[in-house]
């Protein structure tokens, strides 16, 4: 979508989208959290509309670390999102030698990241 007729003001970023990119930049390295998870954690929206904003948007944040809820690679990105995974050591599970191109999945239970700081008992401040 061509952001041209968008009138004065086009190029600031959406608040929600602001938003979304600033729960991205706090997820550590080494963990995850799925689309859901960030609309849960900020109170609106759903895992569509922080897809979206991630396709916009995500390319300055940590986009690797915003993910699908089953695990999977970003299709189109999986060689990239896979090199920032093993170089912040992410839980990842082996695929099966019959998955198409052998890939490796993020392993949810063990890098899901709750919005909890390690080590401080408390997560970022949440929208009141």
């Amino acid at each position: 979508m061509s952001r041209e007729n968008e009138g004065p003001g086009a190029d600031e970023l959406p608040e929600y989208a602001e938003r979304v990119l600033e729960v991205a930049e706090l997820i550590p390295p080494g963990r995850v959290m799925t689309y859901g998870d960030i609309a849960e954690w900020l109170g609106e929206g759903g895992p569509r509309q922080v897809g979206r904003v991630m396709a916009l948007y995500g390319g300055a944040v940590p986009w690797w670390r915003v993910v699908r809820a089953d695990g999977a690679l970003l299709p189109g990105h999986e060689l990239r999102a896979l090199a920032h995974y093993r170089e912040e050591g992410t839980p990842l599970r082996q695929a099966p030698r019959s998955a198409e191109g052998h890939l490796p999945r993020l392993d949810m239970t063990r890098a899901r990241w709750d919005g909890d700081h390690p080590g401080s008992g408390s997560g970022p401040p949440r929208p009141a």
